[in-house]
């Protein structure tokens, strides 16, 4: 008899050890508990040329503690582990990668914002989504892989952008009879950026007189005065009315800007980088970049949005003082439409059923970054943007955040 109640006890215990896994959905899948999901982040903190994304980490975090203080997403907070960083190294980016999925069990990379992010192939056959500024060809095409603007390197016939040089048309008066000259450097990003953003140009009615991809990436250059040379003499052995620099960097874009202006350069300067409030607080670098108009991606800080308002809200809880910078913003952005989809996929929660939200017919539209749509912009980009005009010392919105539709890539 005793053996007996022994064995039903067991039996009980099993039955509703079954039970409690039962109703503890997403149990079994890595990073989520029943009150949690776990994420983690790669980004380049640091590198040889002084790039550094560092601040995403911020953006995530005051995004993450919003949803968590207003409490979770269907009843689970979420749990951010920081980021690693790749230094701008593919393969530590892949390692990176694998630490997080393999180690940390994250249940998905948030945010990922490194130019030569290599972890992208392991995130894709391991089922891992990643959400982040999608700078390089390896975030397009994926399944797993979701930028906060869609995919920036289409292939050949893919969508392309045509915002940048429609918003910068709309703020010059428009672009006939205006030419506009491209620099890169040799990274493939940097390389596949050039041609994206020569075609934006092109779509908006400006007369692409070069495109020059042979800048090296890894510093700048000791002399700038070949790449000036080209650049002042090719509109017909003048210089061009616009310059667009697609070089991931601060010291690169100072040490251009720097040698242009010195030449006699008296057009327009644009690129996507130079929106930096760390800018600002060297009076030189300052100099340097008086008068460029950066491209950011979302809804500038000095914007009257209330979406912007309650980014800043957000930041002061979690870092008082903080500088917003345009890293942090993409952190945040990113984190905002992690925790979107999380929303939609519901409390039954999976990678493959978040997978099946992302990838059915994702629609998101915020005044912050503009919209977004998946599976669509896994093959195009979001085609949004605003400009920003550095001025007297100070940023000031030239154009607010807009969307124009694209064109296919040639």
């Amino acid at each position: 008899m005793r053996r007996e109640l022994v064995v039903l006890a067991t039996v009980v215990a099993l039955a509703g050890c079954a039970a409690q896994q039962k109703t503890a959905p997403g149990a079994q899948t890595p990073g989520v508990t029943d009150t949690t999901v776990k994420v983690g982040g790669v980004l380049t903190k640091t590198s040889a040329s002084g790039y550094s994304t560092k601040d995403a980490e911020l953006g995530a975090k005051a995004r993450f503690e919003r949803a968590n203080a207003a409490g979770g997403v269907h009843g689970r907070k979420i749990e951010f582990v920081g980021a690693e960083d790749d230094t701008q190294d593919a393969a530590k980016g892949d390692a990176a990668a694998k630490k997080l999925v393999q180690k940390d069990k994250v249940f998905a990379l948030v945010p990922v914002h490194a130019p030569n992010f290599g972890g992208a192939v392991f995130l894709e056959q391991q089922g891992v989504p990643w959400f982040g500024w999608a700078t390089g060809p390896q975030w397009c095409g994926t399944r797993t892989g979701f930028g906060y603007n869609g995919c920036l390197a289409p292939k050949p016939g893919a969508g392309s952008q045509t915002w940048w040089g429609n918003q910068m048309a709309d703020l010059l008066g428009g672009a006939k009879g205006k030419t506009v000259y491209v620099q890169t450097s040799d990274s493939s990003g940097s390389k596949y950026g050039g041609k994206t953003i020569s075609q934006s140009f092109q779509a908006a009615g400006f007369t692409l007189v070069g495109l020059n991809s042979a800048l090296p990436g890894a510093a700048p250059p000791a002399d700038w005065l070949p790449y000036v040379n080209k650049i002042m003499t090719s509109d017909a052995g003048g210089p061009p009315d616009i310059v667009v620099s697609i070089i991931a960097g601060t010291k690169f874009n100072v040490g251009l800007y720097s040698a242009l202006k010195k030449a006699g350069y008296k057009g327009v300067l644009s690129d996507a980088t130079s929106y930096d409030a760390a800018i600002l607080k060297d009076p030189a670098t300052a100099q340097a970049l008086e008068g460029v108009i950066a491209a950011p991606m979302f809804e500038p800080f000095e914007s009257s949005a209330p979406e912007i308002a309650q980014l800043r809200q957000d930041v002061e809880k979690v870092a008082p003082g903080t500088t917003l910078t345009q890293h942090l913003a993409i952190g945040y952005w990113s984190a905002d439409i992690f925790l979107k989809m999380l929303e939609q996929t519901g409390r039954d929660l999976t990678r493959e059923k978040f997978l099946a939200t992302g990838n059915g017919s994702f629609h998101y539209e915020n005044a912050g970054f503009g919209k977004i749509q998946y599976p669509k912009d896994h093959d195009e980009p979001s085609g949004c943007g605003a400009l920003v005009k550095l001025e007297g010392g100070a940023y000031r919105v030239a154009k607010s955040m807009k969307c124009f539709d694209n064109v296919p890539l040639k």
